[in-house]
């Protein structure tokens, strides 16, 4: 077995570098709803490409609806294995979505996406146990990831999911706590979290436990939109509900128009930055939820940028442009 950041390979276009045990600077690529294989997706695809140029992708999480329609196998050949080649040697970590349940049972973990992917169930890359693959966690360097599955699974507060991850958010003592989903908790764009069950539930039972662990950063997709928020806390009602108070911040969080965001070590309820990333195959109209700062309707991919307290996140369109950025700081 290779150890720590030793790469591993085969041939020259086929390697994969194992996870640091110490922090080291960490890019992520994100994409949502990217599995149309589609020209969208090739061309934000290649958007990120000309954006990072010869920098490594250490990791690369794919928000649900990793393939369309019904999570076919030969839906994921063309929506995610000959769409992303270049990426064999990055690995991957995927959340389910509605469509990738067309063909697949959370209950029963079976159906193609659960013979594809096979994350963690029992800590083996750090975290809790969760004892099933639609939902775990992992460490890497200085980072924790909870993914959670937000269609098949139970999303009731004392259900087996939730239960888990307020074990896991809470005994985690890495420097950043990153979540991601599929069903957005905020979101005006091709779906309304005021009206619909899964975005409601997912607002109001799995929020108060994440934000009550300190988590830093919150991903989903569902909705064909670029929408990212404040740095706010305790907003689990209505869009009509959401107050100023509810801000801990309410500047763009970009350093060169007012400040980064900053945040404590390990605080509870010191403030998350929600984002809506579900447009890597399809853009479709948005409007602006109260909890948001910018709201796009761009092809684009999302990029994650770790480097001991600080990350960077960035808004890549399928041109390679940038078109949203921020930075969180830890003291």
């Amino acid at each position: 077995m290779a150890s720590s950041a030793e790469v591993t390979q085969s041939s020259e276009d086929n390697f994969f570098v194992t996870a640091p045990k110490q922090p080291k600077p960490t890019r992520i690529w994100v994409v949502g709803d990217s599995g149309r294989g589609n020209d969208i997706a090739a061309q934000v695809r290649d958007g990120y490409l000309k954006f990072t140029g010869t920098r490594h992708t250490d990791l690369w999480l794919m928000l649900g609806d990793n393939a369309y329609d019904t999570g076919t196998w030969d839906e994921y050949q063309q929506g995610v294995f000959e769409m992303y080649p270049h990426l064999r040697n990055s690995v991957l970590w995927t959340a389910i979505g509605n469509h990738d349940a067309g063909s697949a049972s959370s209950e029963w973990q079976s159906g193609p996406y659960y013979e594809l992917f096979n994350p963690p169930t029992q800590g083996e890359a750090g975290g809790v146990p969760s004892g099933t693959a639609a939902y775990y966690s992992f460490d890497y360097g200085n980072i924790h990831f909870i993914c959670l599955d937000s269609y098949g699974s139970d999303r009731t507060s004392t259900g087996a999911m939730l239960t888990w991850a307020a074990e896991d958010a809470a005994v985690s003592d890495q420097d950043w706590q990153i979540a991601f989903w599929h069903h957005p908790p905020y979101t005006k764009g091709s779906h309304d979290s005021d009206t619909e069950i899964e975005l409601i539930e997912m607002r109001e039972r799995a929020l108060p436990i994440l934000e009550a662990a300190g988590v830093d950063l919150v991903l989903s997709g569902h909705s064909h939109s670029y929408e990212r928020s404040y740095l706010i806390d305790g907003h689990y009602g209505t869009s009509d509900t959401f107050t100023p108070q509810m801000m801990r911040d309410r500047g763009s969080g970009r350093e060169d128009a007012s400040e980064a965001y900053q945040k404590p070590l390990g605080a509870a309820h010191a403030g998350t930055v929600y984002i809506v990333a579900g447009t890597s195959a399809r853009a479709d109209e948005v409007s602006p939820h109260p909890v948001m700062h910018t709201s796009l309707s761009i092809p684009g991919s999302l990029v994650l940028d770790v480097q001991g307290k600080r990350l960077d996140v960035t808004f890549v369109d399928d041109c390679g442009e940038v078109r949203d950025y921020f930075t969180i700081k830890k003291g």
